[in-house]
């Protein structure tokens, strides 16, 4: 019923995300939405969005080359080689909500990579500093659809069309996938919104469906 009306991969995204492995547990239509609209798309969705937007705007849709390294630089690179054997480790024990967790710290980690090495302003001041920011960016946004991609596979195989990449992101090797090997030089695909977010109206209108079908429990047992 629920696919019905919505894309499997919110739902999928929200169940590997809050519920416990080992016990029961609720399902609210609020949360689920705080998930979707909070993580997925303003964290996830908005790093993948404004990276590739960014690539086309400036660089003409083309990856742009690294220069020399910085300690930013640095310290994001090792964060993504370290994360697929942080994630991975969580879940071969079958703890995939903190396996996703590590997946999303590092896109947190990323869209604060982006903010704080301010490629809007180097673009002007500094072009190489400003291509090396956006070839790490985007070799994060291929990083980030690998490890999301058993959770969320219909949005990250989205993701890969859009980094121009052949074959799916599903099939990459999951322990090298922190790896830059994108090369300078790429052709990238067209940025659009990957993640949609859910409006209020969508979640009153289940909430009211919810309320409508208690009712009609209710009128269904009376004498």
């Amino acid at each position: 019923e629920f696919l019905s009306r919505s894309p499997a991969d919110p739902l999928r995204y929200y169940l590997c995300t809050s519920l416990p492995e080992y016990r029961d547990s609720d399902f609210t239509w609020k949360e689920f939405q705080a998930r979707n609209n909070n993580e997925l798309a303003d964290i996830f969705g908005n790093f993948v969005n404004r990276t590739l937007a960014f690539c086309g705007r400036t660089f003409g849709g083309v990856l742009p080359a690294r220069g020399e390294l910085d300690a930013r630089d640095r310290a994001m690179l090792d964060l993504a080689e370290q994360t697929p054997v942080t994630a991975g480790q969580f879940m071969e024990t079958y703890r995939f909500r903190d396996g996703m967790a590590e997946v999303m710290n590092l896109a947190r980690a990323a869209n604060k990579y982006f903010n704080d090495s301010e490629p809007w302003k180097t673009a002007k001041s500094d072009l190489v500093r400003c291509s090396t920011t956006l070839n790490i960016c985007t070799q994060l946004v291929r990083t980030l659809g690998i490890l999301m991609s058993p959770v969320i596979p219909a949005t990250c195989e989205r993701l890969w069309t859009m980094l121009g990449l052949a074959g799916t992101a599903a099939s990459q090797d999951w322990d090298t996938a922190g790896a830059p090997v994108l090369p300078a030089g790429h052709a990238l695909g067209k940025a659009a919104i990957l993640v949609t977010k859910i409006e209020d109206d969508v979640i009153e209108q289940e909430l009211k469906g919810l309320g409508e079908a208690a009712d009609a429990a209710n009128v269904a047992v009376k004498p």
